[in-house]
């Protein structure tokens, strides 16, 4: 609904710093400066999108900057157009405090140029320690290889820390000053329920809003809603929303009559919280000024259980349709929307989104199966212990794996990526099971899926520690098949109605992967976000520019990206991550 527009979008600030001796250096080096830094712009604006799929785009300082004057005059341009971070490029010496970037707030890099006739390596760690001596964390580009003067390529290593500084920069950014929308309160005791202002906006720089979920109710009582989008949707439910096994007793099934008012509901349900995130610009049509505006959020939860769960229709069909990339609309990117209102894991949601513009997977880490518990169950061995993920059907019908790469392998594709015929397919394979009446007693749909094996995800939560604060687990891995058989009977001593995502982490033999019980021990919370592709290197970085410290990953050493600065703090990667974070304090404290 409502989107972002192309002038108010997030922009990436590339910054040319040059020596600024003139007759004759500073004159040499124009034209190699600039066009490192039209190289940088051209890279980025073919490579990294925003959520919707369009390219983001680069400003460039109207001209090199070679001392404090011009530095100002860029970040005055940068501000008028919402520049969200910054890269500084420069083949030369500079004057080091003179021209870097001051906004605190503003993810930053410098790509100093590994060049033998200018001292650009020079200049790179004269700026990195008076970005460190200011408190400005700063990450450090230096390629591997001497490159000639005259050379524009970018060379690979240097390419990669490019990219992965822009993904995380634009998260950074593009969350800054959204809201995360709670929709009732704490969910039966879940902590990343309890909702915790201080991480939002000294964290994240994000605002809290709250509504009860009697505003659901008063919008269903009250049709605040636009009828037909409600139409749209309900016959687009009947063509593509196969209904799946019910379970209950024959005292608690629905008849034809109640399923079509349940079916009713659910829709009429997701609408409206859509609307309650983003607003709709037709409800002021229908004289609800108010409401048309929605309150501005990129992320939200809803409590359900219980108090709403025990009376009115679960969240299970509203959950899995707004995390999804399609709906009655057609493709689009997914709204981000956590179960139980599980604020944490819907931060860890939108994360692993602004990193890859895919839909996210919500899930508990449920079940350690051993090689021998397995056997035991069911006679056949398997390779390796497994965890189950799996969780009321919240999960986005991405999930089914029914997306496919250039080989024909299952994959979870970004919103743009997504064909129609793919969007069908994870309806094809997706049941909607009516809700168990044991934790459902109003009812509901549930999603029922099973993602195809041989998809890499990583699995991540955040979680907070008293005394500490915020903490990030990473756990890098792989969906699996289970033969038929073996499925059914494990699934079935939980709840066969739901999504089910058969995990296994790539074990490292030290620590929290020493195997795979010891990731699952090693999880500090109920759920768990799981992200399409290995991203924890990702992650990682997105995490230091926040100041949120990781406390355990198996994404290898030589792909960590963190500040410069951190490097002042012991020669332990992850113990000088804990003290710079707590040097650093959070970014928007």
């Amino acid at each position: 609904m409502a989107l972002a527009t192309q002038s108010n979008r997030i922009k990436i600030g590339i910054r040319p710093t040059i020596d600024g001796r003139r007759m004759g250096v500073r004159e040499s080096l124009e034209t190699q400066t600039i066009r490192m830094a039209q190289s940088v712009a051209q890279l980025l604006q073919t490579h990294i999108r925003h959520t919707d799929g369009t390219f983001v785009e680069c400003v460039v300082a109207d001209s090199t900057i070679g001392g404090v004057a011009e530095a100002a005059v860029c970040a005055d341009k940068f501000k008028r157009e919402n520049v969200g971070l910054t890269i500084t490029v420069t083949p030369c010496w500079c004057y080091g405090s003179e021209t870097i970037d001051m906004d605190p707030h503003m993810p930053k890099a410098i790509w100093g140029f590994n060049g033998t006739e200018r001292p650009g390596a020079v200049y790179l760690a004269a700026a990195l320690a008076g970005h460190s001596q200011l408190g400005l964390p700063a990450f450090s580009i230096y390629g591997t290889e001497v490159q000639e003067a005259d050379d524009t390529n970018i060379p690979e290593d240097v390419k990669e820390k490019l990219l992965r500084f822009a993904r995380a920069g634009l998260a950074v950014a593009s969350i800054r000053g959204k809201s995360y929308l709670s929709i009732g309160s704490v969910s039966m005791g879940i902590a990343g329920s309890i909702v915790n202002q201080a991480f939002f906006q000294e964290y994240l720089g994000m605002r809290n809003e709250y509504v009860d979920m009697m505003e659901i109710k008063r919008r269903l009582d009250r049709k605040i809603y636009d009828q037909e989008e409600v139409d749209l949707a309900l016959s687009w439910v009947k063509q593509y929303c196969k209904e799946g096994v019910d379970v209950n007793s024959l005292e608690n099934q629905r008849n034809a009559e109640e399923r079509a008012e349940l079916w009713e509901n659910v829709v009429k349900m997701t609408i409206i919280t859509r609307d309650l995130m983003v607003g709709n610009p037709k409800l002021a049509t229908l004289n609800y000024a108010e409401e048309a505006l929605g309150h501005n959020a990129i992320a939200a939860g809803f409590q359900g259980q219980r108090h709403w769960t025990d009376h009115l229709p679960n969240g299970d069909f509203m959950e899995a349709m707004l995390n999804s990339t399609y709906d009655w609309n057609g493709v689009r990117p997914p709204y981000i929307l956590a179960t139980e209102n599980d604020s944490l894991n819907a931060i860890g949601m939108l994360f692993g989104h602004q990193l890859t513009g895919k839909a996210q997977i919500f899930a508990d880490v449920r079940t350690y199966w051993s090689q021998d518990s397995v056997e035991r169950v069911t006679g056949w061995r398997p390779e390796s212990g497994f965890i189950h993920l799996i969780n009321s059907g919240s999960a986005a019908l991405d999930g089914t794996g029914e997306h496919q790469d250039a080989q024909g392998n299952p994959t979870l594709k970004p919103a743009w990526d997504v064909t129609e015929e793919e969007a069908k397919r994870c309806l094809e394979n997706t049941r909607w099971c009516p809700a168990v009446h044991e934790y459902f007693r109003g009812g509901g749909l549930s999603s029922q899926f099973l993602t195809k094996g041989g998809i890499p995800f990583t699995i991540h939560r955040i979680n907070l520690i008293k005394g500490l604060g915020p903490v990030l687990q990473i756990a890098e891995g792989w969906s699996i098949d289970l033969p038929q058989d073996v499925h059914n009977k494990l699934n079935q001593r939980t709840n066969e109605t739901w999504p089910t995502t058969w995990f296994v982490p790539r074990l490292t033999g030290k620590g929290a992967f020493t195997d795979v019980y010891s990731v699952m021990a090693n999880w500090g919370a109920n759920h768990c976000v799981a992200t399409h592709g290995h991203v924890g290197a990702d992650l990682i970085t997105l995490a230091s520019m926040l100041r949120i410290p990781v406390c355990m990953h198996n994404v290898s050493e030589k792909n960590i990206f963190r500040p410069s600065a951190w490097n002042g703090f012991g020669q332990d990667k992850e113990g000088q991550d804990y003290r710079a974070c707590q040097n650093f304090g959070p970014l928007y404290k």
